[in-house]
């Protein structure tokens, strides 16, 4: 069942608004790579590549420069170590430099010719996952239902519950009330949830006939 990719409720609200000593040691490593810590950039970077990755990926960036973008936020925050003072987690801190590496990219597309008139998530969702690796049908059916998605219901839902960023910090790196990311997260799950029983019920129907 494709409704499984959805992670449930307690699945990311038991720690919602606490910091881990995993976040601790992120946020460690990332004052110690500042100071030139080889070791501790290299744990800093294999920590959270993963997360940047998907952020760039479901936020909206064409799948096919993930991993570019995912380059570029690590450059650009490596660059900018000197300046991270962690007053907030590392995490945040990266997760908005990924925004921001994302929002130039759609200015950068959108200041060059456009080439096609295809829908680029209708023929880039197919390419969301690695292939051959387990779940790729689901991960592709929740990247196109992650796309009709409002923008910002979408970044809060990715946040939270695929990155797994605590609602506080959702709600720092997003610039709104704690209250507002809960809220967009509610009525982005009870989107997906529908979207996701109607496709079921639409495969159910199609294989019946």
């Amino acid at each position: 069942m494709i409704t499984s990719v959805l992670p449930t409720s307690r699945d990311k609200t038991v720690h919602a608004d606490t910091t881990t000593p995993a976040e601790e040691s992120i946020t460690a490593w990332a004052l110690a790579a500042r100071g030139g810590d080889r070791e501790a950039v290299e744990r800093f970077v294999r920590a959270l590549h993963r997360d940047v990755r998907h952020y760039v990926t479901y936020l909206g960036a064409d799948p096919q420069a993930a991993d570019d973008l995912a380059q570029e936020t690590f450059l650009r925050a490596l660059g900018s170590l000197h300046r991270f003072e962690g007053r907030s987690s590392a995490r945040t801190w990266l997760l908005s430099i990924a925004r921001r590496a994302v929002i130039d990219s759609f200015r950068h597309a959108a200041a060059r010719p456009r080439l096609a008139g295809t829908d680029d998530w209708q023929c880039a969702a197919e390419r969301v996952q690695p292939r051959g690796l387990p779940g790729f049908d689901d991960g592709v059916a929740l990247a196109e239902l992650l796309a009709e998605l409002p923008e910002d219901r979408r970044e809060a839902f990715v946040l939270t519950q695929l990155v797994g960023l605590p609602y506080a910090e959702a709600a720092h790196l997003s610039d709104c009330p704690i209250g507002t990311v809960r809220s967009r997260v509610a009525r982005a799950r009870t989107s997906l949830v529908a979207a996701l029983r109607d496709a079921e019920r639409s495969g159910l129907v199609g294989a019946a006939a």
